[in-house]
Parts: structure tokens; C-alpha cells; sequence
């Protein structure tokens, strides 16, 4: 998370898993009404989402935010697209990027940063299988070595 990042809202675990992340952009989110509510009560899912350059702007597409329960008439479509606001050079270059084959724009993070919504996105490559499998392996040998440096320091 960037520096001066407040508090954490959701994260998007399934993102480090499916993808490879090579770059990471942190941009604004253009909310409605009632979102913010739900969005500071932790009522937010990135689990399927993804984000897209359309006519040079950036939308963030599968977000969940779930309808603030006083907002009664004032909520809006918990799965609407939402705008990212980045800068210009930020979307040229993610432009160019994602033009070629296996990357993706996915979300990683959402936080609130000095009072306003921000989530962290991230240019992504698909992994294969086998790359899912390796990094299983990796992190079960990690914990072992931990598991094993704990119960030595214990004696």
C-alpha cells in the first residue's frame, strides 16, 4: 500500500493468485450518494472486478458495493461501473500496456487516503497453472522453515 495510505477497506487476495503483478497505479474512485457510507462500513467485494480503458478513460467494472441500509431511495446499482481517476499520462501508458496479449487491469486494494476512496490497480499478466502451483509450493516451504525456526526457538 502507498505511503500515508489510511485505513485498509478490502483486498483482492484471488488478483496475486490468478495474476503476476507488474506495475501498480493508486487512483481516485468517482462515487455516488451513499457509496462512500457503505464503502467506510467495509461493504465492498473486489473479488471478480477489473478495469477498462474506454475512450480514454479508466472504469472499474464488478465492484460490490453493497446498499447503505439508512440511504433507503438514495442508493444506486451495487455492481454500476464506476469512473478511476488517473492521470493522463498514467492512462496512455496503461493503454499502451494493455494492448498486448495476457494483461489485465486489476484491482488489488481499496482504502480511504486522507478522507477519500482510493484503490490501488494493478497491471497484471495472467499466470498459467503450473506458475499457481509453483508459488503453492513456495509458500507452504516458507511456512514449514518458519514453523520449524519457531519451535527451535522455543527450546
Amino acid at each position: 500500500m502507498p505511503k500515508g495510505a489510511g485505513k485498509m477497506i478490502a483486498q483482492n487476495k484471488k488478483a496475486y493468485h490468478d495474476y503476476s503483478i507488474e506495475e501498480t497505479y493508486e487512483a481516485g474512485i468517482v462515487l455516488q450518494g451513499t457509496e462512500i457510507k457503505s464503502i467506510r462500513q467495509g461493504k465492498v467485494n473486489l473479488k471478480d472486478s477489473y478495469a477498462r480503458i474506454d475512450k480514454g478513460e479508466v472504469f472499474l467494472i464488478g465492484m460490490h458495493v453493497s446498499p447503505y441500509e439508512q440511504g433507503n431511495r438514495y442508493n444506486h446499482d451495487p455492481l454500476r461501473e464506476r469512473k478511476l481517476l488517473l492521470h493522463n499520462k498514467e492512462i496512455s501508458k496503461l493503454i499502451g500496456e494493455t494492448k498486448e496479449i495476457g494483461y489485465a487491469l486489476v484491482p488489488l486494494k481499496l482504502y480511504l487516503k486522507n478522507g477519500y476512496a482510493k484503490v490501488l490497480i494493478g497491471l497484471a499478466k495472467g499466470k498459467k497453472k503450473y506458475d499457481k502451483r509453483e508459488d503453492l509450493k513456495k509458500k507452504e516451504a516458507k511456512r514449514e522453515v518458519e514453523r520449524a525456526f519457531r519451535e527451535r526457538q522455543k527450546m
